[in-house]
């Protein structure tokens, strides 16, 4: 069964938990925002009657009660007889956002693979909203971007500004540089063989994250931007600034490599832990 328009604009999957309608809080919000259409997806089993249609509707009058007719976003629904992941997939090939709850686990080193939000970072066609049951996100507080010093973070880095204007909101962009990734220096930095300059680690650091930051900042003057460079353990470094934030935007990559692998182990770790809002651009 399908209502949908031709743009689903943001999709939400839906399926009556507390987490599922944190999603639909948020994502109506969101929709506001971007006025744009909103389209509630709920993947039921094959054969299954009668309730998947009620989860639908009372995700409707959901969003009927959480706005004005005026300011309403279109609504669509979708009703799905096939698993989440390849439900939501699906949608994300014309859709803006896709918005999915999640039960936070209170732990970077906790992880569930398999979920449905862990299955969505590494195939949907859109960013990722993951909205967490618990979520505590500051009202008023910045959004959150963590920047790698490669162009992979450029979908995110373009996502947090665009989101910062629409709320007004400060940016706080955060780049921990780690030994893995130490940003290249001309070698009178090098203070020896074995040794490094690491205040001029810091300073080419500081320099990446500027350049990165750049242009984003020439096409968003009106957004206040605060940039922070720290030294390793990149997902704790993210957790903590999430506190006092009200929505964080990370990059997950699909290409592989050491680069890779560091942005898709922060991302999978932010994913699980954090009780803000949080938004995953791919790397494509």
């Amino acid at each position: 069964m399908s209502d949908r328009v031709m743009n689903p604009g943001i999709v939400v999957g839906i399926d009556g938990s507390p987490q599922s309608n944190a999603a639909v809080r948020w994502a109506v919000r969101e929709a506001t925002m971007r006025n744009a259409a909103l389209t509630l997806v709920h993947a039921a089993a094959p054969g299954t009657v009668g309730a998947p249609r009620q989860v639908l509707a009372d995700a409707v009058e959901m969003v009927e009660n959480l706005t004005d007719e005026p300011s309403r976003p279109p609504i669509s629904t979708e009703l799905a007889h096939k698993p989440p992941v390849p439900t939501l997939v699906d949608a994300s090939a014309t859709a803006d956002l896709v918005v999915v709850g999640c039960r936070a686990q209170g732990t970077v080193k906790r992880l569930l693979p398999g979920s449905v939000s862990a299955g969505l970072v590494h195939h949907t066609h859109c960013p990722v909203a993951i909205i967490h049951d618990a979520a505590t996100a500051a009202a008023q507080g910045p959004v959150l971007v963590g920047i790698c010093g490669s162009p992979t973070s450029e979908p995110a880095t373009a996502i947090a500004f665009d989101e910062a204007a629409r709320r007004g909101a400060e940016l706080v962009a955060l780049y921990a540089w780690t030994d893995a990734e130490i940003p290249d220096l001309p070698p009178r930095e090098w203070t020896g063989l074995t040794r490094i300059s690491w205040p001029a680690l810091h300073s080419a650091a500081e320099k990446t994250l500027a350049e990165r930051l750049a242009r984003w900042q020439d096409r968003y003057p009106g957004v206040p931007v605060r940039q922070m460079v720290v030294v390793n353990r990149p997902a704790e470094h993210l957790l903590e600034c999430a506190q006092s934030a009200q929505l964080v935007v990370v990059g997950s990559n699909r290409r592989g490599g050491l680069a890779g692998m560091l942005l898709g182990s922060v991302c999978n770790a932010v994913v699980r832990a954090v009780r803000t809002p949080v938004i995953i651009a791919a790397a494509l």
